[in-house]
């Protein structure tokens, strides 16, 4: 019972394992490209059989891997969320069911955002659940980068022909992905129906072609080469009709998915070609042409055998010319020629040619047609062909007769002959040309001369013989041999004659004879027969040199200034012929020479152009050499000499001689004749100056001891390199005596002084100087009043000749400056204030003098008193005898002054003197006398130091008058006290108390006027009792006035 049981199990279980749903899906990734054609394959297995299964679709995106997004259901119609909707519902996402339990998952155009994870999902059918309802696959979509380019274009090719094609095939996918690559034909009539295989490269890299061309392939006429990375060349070889229609490359780009199955992600073709084949005819036609078909003997004859066939170079043609039946000439394919027996003589002479020019046509041409080369000329042709079978057919063709006449020869030889000129410059060359018309041989030609009225036989020059050969006569042999005369055959009709140098005796008759010639019969019996002859004649003039010889001098600047540039020309006639060349020397007198004539001068040798062109300095060189240039014109007509920065030196006169030289034919030299031309004459002067100094007058006033300045301007000079010499003069104020000079400047800078400086003593005070090359200042320091005066500078202009020594080119003055040098102003004043004085016997007087105004600062005064007694009272003022009180000198020395006081100085003196300032003097006469009586002033005299450090009196004034009177006493004290015995005891007795009381009061006052007058008299002196040592201080040096301070004697 268990154990059936147990069996019982087993057996369900067993039949549970084999009712198992299983769904499968292609297994992934599946990587595709974006835009391609996707296709899933879903199976379902383990199912109750007899039930259709539905499918499904759902997928999942990487970023939102637990969110279902349905696609489509075979069971229900909108199952598709609305992302999907749209693509569904237009068929571009469809289900294509393979069978009941099969269905494979269509995606036509896949996206991007297509890239996720499928689900394909079988609703259960069984009734209950077991198995597997689902399956997933991963599906990676990548962005499509195959590209397939070839150039459109439409090609015309003939049967036989090679057709090459190029396809450019590139990817840049990352994955691992193989290409086949492939070209296909597609006709242009039927496009319906499926192109046609050529070639393809496959993805395993296998070469295959399509049926039609397998056979073509094997024998090599199919090709397919990977030349590059990405390029793939198609050739074809031996093209055939049925290539013909529209070329294209087509690429696919596959991948191998996990099952190891390969998956074309995409497919793309290139652009198509269209290919037109012409097929060929094998056919050929032939033809013969020439220009014409008449001719003369000894003229050429070409004939052209031009074949007219398809691809003729890759045919087999040979070409054979008849000439009356008999072979002249055969050219195989290789295109060696074969002579006939009778043309190979012809043919090694260089007269007859056989070549192919080019692939179809022949060239058969005879030189120097005879008679016997009449008759009919024609070409045959073959060609061979190989037949399939390997075995070789020949096909021929022949052109059609062509009748070529040649005439027998007649001569109509003319001869022309022509020269470079009729009349000839001796030396120059004499050119014949001979040219010979209507000839078909070869021909000889003799050159004769004769006089020129052909008087004498003629005289044979040369012969040029039909081969060329030249031969001279044995009169101009010698000329020949050393290349004057020159014969030449130009051309085979032209000939020539040239005589170089022509001399006098070449004048004449010049003929040229040509003759014609025939060669006739064969070699090695050729014989020459003269067939036609011609001659004509030429009459040449030959113009002697000297004749015309004449050489003229001329100069457009007979007169330059200093450093101008001037040329001079000499101009030689007739033109230069190498064979009589000329020497031209140029020849110079400096101005100044001493000759009687002017024919008669020293001309020496300035430069001279030699016969061979070379320059010989001379003896005489103009601007040492360096500023002489010579040249002449490529005629050798024009000899020019010029000067550049002309100076004193390159002043005079200038002749041109010329020598006419001969060049004989042995290379000796003759002299031939002697030309001298005009004279020349040329003026070097001075530039005119442009001098132009200021000529402004003006008056300057200065006081004594100041500083003078008189400028001297130039506004306008010469030339930048102008340097000036100034000079400085004076004119003195009388104006009878002449203008001194004062002071030189050289232009150098260097000074000399005139006689009026070392007279005037002028030397250390003048001074010169040069602010600017145009602004001269003259300069006097501490000027005196005999220093007044016209002052004015004269310039003088220096400026250098070329030769580098220096001339004085003008001179010019400025104007005037009128100096006045004057002593100070007078302004002297002394005050004038009259005053009466009246003072008692035994008094002091006291004098005052004020000095208010004064002409300078540092004016020094003398200072005198004088004292005008009157007797008589009817006396007028100014009758009275003035004698002098007191004097101080300007120095400060007593009795220095402009009078001698009548009191002598000593320790007995009456007289005090005080200055209390600088402009106030006072004397005062102690112990006045009756005699003192009078009136008194004092005489002032101002004295100022000149700048020659000498004292001068500059004005003298008075003051007013001080009336001064003295009254006498009459009686004594003593006598009236004693007379009146009151008076006596009021003045001895009861004055005591009273004394003491005044005494006191006198004391004190006495103490304190002592106290004052000790201070006063340390500013302004003591009482002049009696002058031991008069005190000064006073330095020579100072300015100021001198500080008088006088310090009292003793006093005996």
């Amino acid at each position: 019972m268990a154990t059936g049981a147990l069996l019982f199990a087993c057996a369900l279980l067993g039949g549970v394992a084999v009712a198992q749903r299983v769904v499968t899906l292609q297994s992934g990734p599946l990587v595709r490209t974006e835009g391609s054609h996707v296709t899933i394959l879903c199976n379902v297995t383990g199912y109750k059989e007899g039930m259709e299964q539905d499918f499904e679709w759902s997928m999942y995106l990487p970023s939102v891997a637990d969110r279902e997004i349905r696609i489509i259901s075979t069971a229900q119609l909108n199952y598709a969320y609305a992302v999907y909707s749209q693509r569904v519902n237009s068929k571009e996402i469809y289900v294509e069911r393979l069978s009941g339990d099969s269905a494979m998952l269509h995606i036509t155009k896949v996206q991007a955002n297509d890239q996720g994870l499928f689900e394909c999902y079988t609703p259960n059918t069984d009734g209950q659940y077991l198995g597997s309802y689902s399956a997933r696959t991963n599906l990676t979509v990548i962005a499509d980068s195959l590209t397939v380019t070839a150039p459109a274009q439409t090609l015309s090719k003939v049967e036989g022909d090679t057709l090459q094609l190029t396809c450019e095939v590139s990817r840049t996918t990352l994955q691992h992905t193989h290409l086949s690559v492939g070209w296909y034909l597609r006709s242009p009539e039927d496009a319906a129906s499926p192109p046609q295989e050529l070639v393809t490269l496959s993805r395993d890299f296998v070469l295959r072609s399509g049926d039609p061309y397998r056979q073509r392939m094997a024998a090599g006429d199919l090709r397919l080469d990977k030349t590059s990375a990405t390029s793939y060349r198609l050739t074809i070889h031996k093209l055939q009709p049925m290539d013909q229609g529209l070329l294209y490359c087509q690429a696919a780009e596959w991948i191998q998915d996990t099952d190891g199955s390969w998956f074309a992600m995409t497919r793309k073709q290139s652009d198509k070609t269209q290919l037109r084949i012409q097929p060929t005819d094998r056919d050929f036609s032939i033809q013969v042409s020439t220009d014409r078909r008449s001719f003369t003997a000894g003229e050429p004859l070409e004939l052209r055998c031009t074949i007219e066939a398809q691809n003729v170079p890759e045919r087999f043609f040979s070409v054979s010319w008849v000439f009356s039946s008999s072979p002249v000439a055969v050219v195989g394919p290789s295109a060696v020629p074969v002579l006939g027996p009778d043309y190979v003589a012809r043919e090694a002479a260089g007269h007859m040619t056989v070549r192919k020019e080019s692939a179809n046509v022949h060239l058969l041409k005879l030189q120097h047609l005879r008679p016997e080369d009449t008759g009919k000329y024609i070409c045959r042709v073959t060609e061979r062909e190989k037949t399939p079978t390997g075995d070789f057919i020949d096909r021929s063709k022949r052109s059609r007769n062509v009748q070529i006449t040649v005439q027998p020869l007649k001569s109509n030889i003319t001869v022309s002959l022509s020269s470079n000129s009729s009349d000839v410059i001796e030396g120059d060359v004499i050119h014949f040309s001979c040219s010979v018309y209507t000839t078909t041989g070869p021909l000889s030609v003799v050159w004769q001369w004769t006089d020129k009225l052909a008087t004498g036989p003629g005289l044979e020059v040369a012969t040029i013989d039909r081969d060329g050969t030249v031969w001279h006569s044995a009169s101009y042999r010698e000329r020949s041999s050393y290349g004057e005369i020159r014969v030449e055959k130009v051309r085979a009709d032209t000939f020539s004659l040239s005589l170089y140098n022509a001399l006098p005796g070449d004048e004449g008759q010049y003929s040229c004879t040509a003759t014609e010639w025939l060669q006739a019969g064969t070699e090695p019996e050729l014989t020459w027969g003269k067939i036609g002859e011609g001659s004509a004649t030429k009459t040449v003039t030959v113009k002697t040199v000297e004749s015309s010889f004449m050489v003229s001098a001329s100069s457009r600047t007979p007169s330059v200034t200093f450093g101008d540039s001037f040329d001079l020309l000499c101009l030689v006639k007739p033109r230069h012929n190498p064979r009589v060349p000329t020497s031209v020397t140029w020849r110079f007198m400096p101005a100044g020479s001493e000759a009687g004539d002017e024919d008669d001068g020293e001309f020496k040798d300035l430069v001279t152009f030699t016969r061979e062109g070379t320059l010989q300095w001379g003896e005489q060189l103009l601007g040492l050499g360096t500023r002489t240039t010579v040249d002449r014109s490529h005629s050798n007509t024009n000899f020019r000499l010029s000067v550049t920065r002309a100076g004193r030196r390159e002043a005079g006169k200038y002749q041109c001689s010329a020598v006419l030289w001969r060049k004989n034919y042995d290379n000796s030299w003759s002299k031939v004749a002697n030309r001298t031309s005009n004279l020349l004459g040329i003026s070097v002067l001075q530039p005119e100056s442009k001098l132009r100094v200021l000529k402004t007058n003006q008056s300057q006033v200065y006081l004594e001891d100041s500083r003078v300045r008189i400028n001297c301007s130039v506004s306008s000079q010469t030339s930048q390199e102008s340097q000036h010499a100034v000079l400085w003069y004076v004119r003195r104020a009388t104006g009878s005596e002449a203008d001194e000079l004062l002071l030189r400047i050289e232009r150098s800078g260097a000074f000399e002084y005139g006689a009026y400086a070392d007279e005037e003593r002028l030397r250390r005070r003048v001074q010169a100087e040069r602010l600017s090359p145009r602004l001269y200042v003259l300069t006097m320091n501490r000027a005196e009043n005999s220093d007044s005066g016209t002052y004015y500078c004269l310039v003088e202009e220096w400026l250098s000749d070329p030769d580098g020594a220096w001339y004085r080119l003008s001179r010019e003055s400025s104007g005037f400056t009128q100096v006045l040098v004057r002593q100070p102003e007078i302004r002297l004043q002394v005050e004038e204030l009259e005053s009466n004085v009246t003072v008692e016997e035994s008094a002091s007087i006291r004098l005052g003098c004020s000095i208010p105004s004064q002409s300078s600062r540092e004016s020094r005064f003398s200072v005198s008193w004088y004292v005008e007694h009157s007797d008589d009272e009817d006396n007028e003022p100014g009758d009275e005898e003035r004698e002098c009180v007191f004097s101080i000198g300007h120095d400060a020395v007593f009795g220095n002054g402009n009078c001698s006081p009548r009191e002598e100085p000593g320790p007995n003196s009456r007289l005090q003197f005080e200055r209390t300032t600088s402009d106030q003097y006072s004397l005062t006469i102690q112990g006045a006398r009756p005699t003192d009586a009078g009136r008194y002033y004092c005489h002032v005299e101002e004295w100022l130091l000149n700048p020659r450090k000498a004292w001068y009196r500059l004005a003298t004034n008075n003051s007013g008058f001080t009336i001064v009177n003295v009254i006498q006493q009459v009686s004594t004290l003593q006598s009236v006290v004693c007379s009146n015995y009151s008076l006596f005891y009021f003045v001895f007795f009861y004055p005591f108390p009273i004394f003491g009381i005044l005494l006191i009061a006198v004391l004190l006052v006495r103490f304190k006027s002592r106290s004052n007058s000790k201070s006063q008299e340390g500013k302004n002196g003591a009482p002049l009792l009696w002058i031991k040592e008069p005190h000064l201080s006073y330095s020579p040096t100072c300015l100021d006035p001198p500080a008088l301070s006088l310090h009292p004697g003793s006093v005996d």
